[in-house]
């Protein structure tokens, strides 16, 4: 499985808590133009701890989408908004897969 950012050393039990009281894992969207390209990627995941706001750690790809997902046509306008969509609402939600892959690796 790829690293995932934000789980720091986190123990078995740590982990277990920090999701059953509202932790979870997800990945944000960036958008990058180049005038006549658009591209749409994903981030790794992230762990965002319960308490945690997931859409500000998603801040700087809303950023680097701000700055350089409008400028193509015609996907880059639908594209950027698509993304701060996603990331504004904290991201997009791979908690069961991740949990999923974890159990498997035991």
């Amino acid at each position: 499985m790829a690293t995932i950012t934000g789980l720091n050393e986190l123990t078995g039990e740590e982990l277990a808590w920090e999701l059953q009281n509202g932790g979870k894992f997800v990945y944000y969207q960036y958008t990058v133009s180049l005038i006549v390209v658009t591209f749409k990627r994903a981030s790794g995941i992230h762990f965002i701890r319960s308490g945690n706001s997931a859409a500000k750690r998603g801040l700087p790809y809303s950023l680097l989408t701000l700055l350089l997902g409008w400028w193509g046509i015609p996907w880059g306008p639908i594209y950027t908004i698509q993304t701060l969509v996603k990331n504004l609402g904290g991201g997009v939600d791979v908690t069961r897969e991740v949990i999923s892959q974890l159990k498997g690796a035991d």
